[in-house]
């Protein structure tokens, strides 16, 4: 990944990650949606609820069209039609970032304006690392591709310096230098790479 100072904008492809956790959704039971998460304060409905509403978030930030800032996720919110809904809401973040002038000038997504390069990264570590925390929810697997996994691991690493910045996911958790790259990535967003709803 570059930085676009003086060189080409960026693109990454966020559709192998979109990918892989728009296949996690056929394997969430019911009975699921309220066990916890590795994402504090998160259940499965209320990560679900938050994931469909950072897929639009990231979408208007590719177009620039910002909306403002999104309800507070919670499983009393989440869309009856989320098997659907997210699904749908993931090929649109992922066409829309498609785009190279989504990666051009700055925008805003959350109420931040961030050069939209960096925004499009956010988007890609929020699908990565959330999906990661529906699959561990849920007792599914998840794989991430090696481009997603080093860009996720440079802005990761970048926020965290013994510890992430607050507002990011939490401390950061060791893993150790020698560890997989995903594990690593998982560390620095303040995830236990080994965390199990049993544990």
């Amino acid at each position: 990944m570059t930085t676009a100072t003086a060189r080409t904008v960026p693109t990454l492809d966020l559709e192998p990650a979109a990918r892989r956790l728009a296949a996690l959704l056929p394997g969430i039971r019911a009975e699921q949606l309220t066990d916890p998460t590795p994402c504090p304060d998160f259940t499965v409905a209320a990560l679900l609820d938050h994931l469909v509403g950072l897929a639009k978030a990231f979408t208007d930030a590719a177009h620039k069209t910002p909306t403002g800032g999104a309800p507070v996720p919670s499983a009393a919110h989440l869309d009856p039609d989320w098997r659907t809904e997210l699904p749908d809401r993931l090929a649109a973040l992922v066409a829309a970032w498609r785009e190279p002038a989504a990666w051009e000038g700055e925008t805003e997504a959350g109420g931040v304006v961030l050069p939209a390069h960096v925004h499009g990264v956010v988007a890609l570590d929020e699908i990565v690392v959330h999906g990661w925390d529906l699959a561990r929810a849920t007792r599914q697997r998840f794989s991430v591709d090696a481009a997603s996994a080093a860009a996720c691991l440079e802005f990761c690493s970048s926020f965290a310096q013994g510890e992430a910045v607050d507002g990011l996911f939490g401390p950061a958790v060791p893993v150790g230098e020698g560890a997989p790259v995903f594990h690593r990535v998982l560390g620095h967003a303040g995830r236990d790479p080994h965390w199990s709803p049993n544990r």
